[in-house]
């Protein structure tokens, strides 16, 4: 049987190569979310330049960090921020680091930008963009002092696997932003996934390993949450990694 043929209008390029770690569904915001969503994104999200998907970037996209926060500081970036529980708790701990949250799914930035307003953080912005583009197009190289990578969607079916993050592609993503001696930390309950997780960044070029033994301790800038509570009452071990980008 032959294959219907691509509408008139088709244009390959508005798809990506790759699928993204995510599935993004349309949930409904709460009225306090929404109410937050109008009145302060213009004080907390970034305004991306977006490439032909709702969440991508566009290739010319760039930005400065120093003048995005108003000042020089260490760089945070958090790859799915969820709630913001963990950036959020980080950047009240530290106001002399700018922050950096990106997330897909509106209400967990809206809720993350009501608890900032709450706390009066000025060193968090949020992104609503897919993470690895945000990574390689929009920040510039050498730019970020961390990344986190905190409990990814371990998509545990095999047939789905190929949707994980960390992979080759992301770790040179990952190596290009950070600075010399910048750190790439990781954390998931998925035992499969933090074993896939090691064997990429041991072999991505540019890493050496932050930790001693098999896996890294947890790291204690990370705010115990309920998503990794729960993952601990389920009996799952939580795993840590971390990987630092070599000097030049």
């Amino acid at each position: 049987m032959s294959q219907p043929l691509p509408p008139k209008n088709f244009d390959p390029s508005r798809f990506r190569q790759k699928p993204v770690s995510f599935v993004r569904r349309s949930g409904r915001m709460t009225p306090s979310q929404e109410r937050a969503w109008e009145e302060l994104r213009h004080g907390y999200l970034v305004d991306v330049p977006r490439g032909p998907a709702a969440t991508s970037v566009a290739d010319d996209a760039a930005t400065d960090p120093a003048e995005l926060f108003g000042r020089e500081a260490k760089l945070v970036v958090e790859v799915g921020s969820g709630q913001g529980h963990a950036i959020l708790h980080a950047a009240e701990a530290h106001p002399e680091t700018n922050f950096l949250a990106i997330e897909v799914f509106r209400a967990g930035l809206a809720r993350t930008m009501i608890r900032a307003e709450v706390a009066g953080l000025t060193n968090l912005k949020l992104a609503e963009a897919n993470a690895p583009e945000v990574i390689d197009r929009f920040l510039p190289s050498g730019s970020v002092d961390e990344i986190w990578v905190f409990f990814p969607d371990p998509w545990a079916k095999a047939k789905h696997q190929k949707r994980r993050l960390v992979a080759p592609d992301f770790a040179a993503i990952a190596h290009r932003a950070l600075r010399p001696g910048g750190v790439l930390r990781l954390a998931t309950d998925w035992e499969d996934y933090a074993v896939q997780m090691r064997e990429v960044l041991d072999s991505a070029p540019g890493f050496d390993r932050g930790f001693a033994g098999e896996w890294a301790e947890r790291f204690p800038g990370r705010v115990l949450t309920a998503f990794e509570k729960k993952g601990q009452d389920r009996g799952r071990a939580i795993r840590d990694l971390a990987y630092v980008r070599e000097s030049l």
